[in-house]
């Protein structure tokens, strides 16, 4: 009995003992010096080691993954859509569209294209797809047309500018632009840098011609063409050959028609050209309101008084207009008898 008494206490104490907490060794005990520091490998970080490769995401589009890249050498591209049939305000896609001005100034020095803003409205088929009445031009001014320190230069359309008609009224249409003599397949040249707005075919009109947007600010337009070589949002500089001259569309032997316009608007060209002298006038071109003052005389309406005897066709050649254009102006149709004294509007 005392045998089983004294194995219980010490089997207790033992279990006593091993709950203790150990203690943390000390100078002078006996284990202290067995102590040893945890093995640790120390290493210079290499600074081209990828740390982590996260995507980076774009919060603003809901948290989806960007697909953006900035590329600082990217060349410049207009816009792939035309937006000249949009209404500001409209809805389109998911964003709403805002008619604004933009200042292009990639690869061209920016104190150079200050005057040259953008309309952010690019349309491919539409030669004033702007919507500015030129009547409300009140201000006059200056472009720099060119500055050959900084690498923009300027060209005539033709290698020779003798004029065959001028810009004003023909007959009872009025004329926008002025004509200069050619022989088919000569070259026609882009009058300064700029970039191609429209590539077209006209049957009643211009034929084959080109519009370029140029970064002066001006657009010119080159009409009657036999061939075009160029495509719409192509880049082109002064003196580089766009196209050939021809006889194509409304037009009674070979020529060029050349219009220059501001804004959507044309203008007499000769105050910019000199062409007799086949130059420039200035590198420095001030528009002013009485450039656009033809506008007044352009809009007046004409009305012919039928005769016995005529027809729309003899009426139409009377005064260089289409029979399309004088059925349309008074909702008739090319098989309606028109009588004498009847008054036609031409336009």
């Amino acid at each position: 009995m005392r045998i089983f008494l004294f194995i219980l206490f010490f089997g207790f104490l033992f279990t006593v003992q091993a709950q203790v907490p150990g203690k943390t060794p000390k100078k002078g005990d006996k284990d202290f010096d067995k102590t040893q520091a945890p093995a640790i490998e120390y290493k210079t970080p290499d600074m081209n080691d990828i740390l982590f490769t996260d995507d980076i995401v774009d919060t603003i589009a809901g948290g989806e993954q960007s697909n953006y890249s900035f590329d600082g050498e990217k060349d410049w591209s207009v816009l792939e859509e035309d937006t000249a049939s949009w209404q500001e305000g409209e809805e389109v896609g998911d964003e709403e569209f805002v008619v604004v001005e933009v200042e292009e100034q990639q690869r061209v020095d920016s104190s150079w294209v200050t005057i040259a803003q953008y309309y952010s409205v690019w349309d491919t088929r539409s030669i004033d797809p702007y919507k500015i009445d030129p009547a409300d031009f009140k201000d006059t001014i200056a472009f720099h047309l060119y500055d050959s320190l900084m690498g923009h230069y300027w060209s005539m359309p033709l290698t020779s500018s003798k004029t065959n008609s001028s810009f004003g009224m023909r007959g009872s249409r009025w004329h926008y632009g002025i004509d200069l003599d050619l022989e088919v397949g000569d070259p026609v040249m882009a009058c300064y840098d700029g970039i191609v707005r429209i590539v077209q075919y006209n049957s009643g009109g211009y034929g084959y011609y080109i519009l370029v947007r140029h970064y002066n600010g001006f657009e010119t337009l080159y009409a009657h063409l036999s061939r075009q070589d160029v495509k719409v949002g192509q880049i082109v500089k002064a003196g580089e050959v766009i196209g050939l001259g021809g006889n194509t569309g409304r037009s009674s032997g070979p020529h060029l028609h050349f219009e220059v316009r501001y804004a959507g608007n044309a203008f007499n060209p000769i105050y910019m050209y000199d062409f007799p002298k086949h130059t420039l006038r200035s590198s420095v071109f001030s528009l002013k309101p009485e450039h656009y003052a033809y506008a007044k005389e352009a809009r007046k309406v004409y009305y012919h008084t039928v005769r016995s005897g005529e027809t729309i066709s003899t009426i139409s050649r009377r005064y260089g207009v289409s029979v399309t254009q004088i059925c349309k102006l008074n909702g008739i149709s090319t098989k309606t008898v028109i009588r004498a004294g009847r008054r036609l509007r031409i336009r």
